[in-house]
């Protein structure tokens, strides 16, 4: 096998193997988002990043130990990026607001993460389920939807009876729907809709939709 050198170094994966790795499944995701987990091929990962095919082989085991690690990346992100948000020292309409802006901007700024997932959809979900970390990396999602709910109700303005999961689905499914759908979306009713000032038109109104059914009927009035 060919034992190309990182970053064009001599040994390069021995002096920066984290970097080798992040080069990797920075390569390995975009070719599983273009061309799913059984189109792409370990060859042309290689091809494309800084090290060799001997060495993806020694750090992610085989392609679906590759891919599976993609998966997990791209669910760290979105989950790290969350964490940044800070929420917790947030009014929790702001907090809810906040988290809802940051998801929908996410998702169109990363379209390979929505076509990952669509790729884990059609595996029906064997790989995302075979990972303890994305198992934990989701429930802290929950966790965060779960601690505004609860100072949302402490405060007197959230419903009882609208969940955080329910809230996690519909902030989900509306972000993820816009990128998507966006190419059959816009083929059909044209593109107005995802140029920039559409984008800001349906993020603000996701944002209303999303905290008007969490918020107490009588909220929404503004009494």
């Amino acid at each position: 096998m060919d034992d190309k050198p990182a970053n064009g170094r001599s040994g390069g994966w021995k002096q920066d193997p984290a970097g080798v790795r992040n080069n990797i499944l920075a390569v390995a995701m975009a070719e599983f988002a273009a061309n799913g987990l059984s189109g792409a091929r370990i060859d042309d990962i290689s091809a494309k990043t800084s090290t060799s095919k001997r060495m993806i082989y020694y750090y992610f085991g085989d392609k679906e130990g590759l891919y599976g690690r993609v998966l997990e990346e791209a669910y760290r992100e979105v989950r790290a990026g969350e964490q940044q948000l800070e929420l917790d020292h947030l009014p929790p309409v702001e907090a809810l607001k906040l988290l809802a802006e940051f998801t929908f901007d996410h998702h169109s700024r990363h379209p390979d993460f929505i076509r990952i997932v669509m790729i884990e959809n059609i595996h029906h979900g064997a790989y995302l389920e075979r990972s303890e970390l994305i198992r934990l990396l989701n429930a802290g999602a929950i966790q965060k939807l779960e601690a505004i709910c609860r100072r949302g109700r402490e405060a007197g303005l959230f419903r009882d009876d609208v969940t955080p999961l329910q809230l996690h689905w519909h902030i989900s499914a509306m972000s993820f729907f816009n990128v998507s759908n966006r190419a059959t979306f816009s083929r059909i009713f044209g593109t107005n809709l995802f140029a920039a000032d559409g984008q800001e038109a349906l993020k603000k109104q996701m944002v209303e939709m999303v905290v008007g059914l969490a918020l107490k009927p009588e909220r929404r009035l503004g009494r």
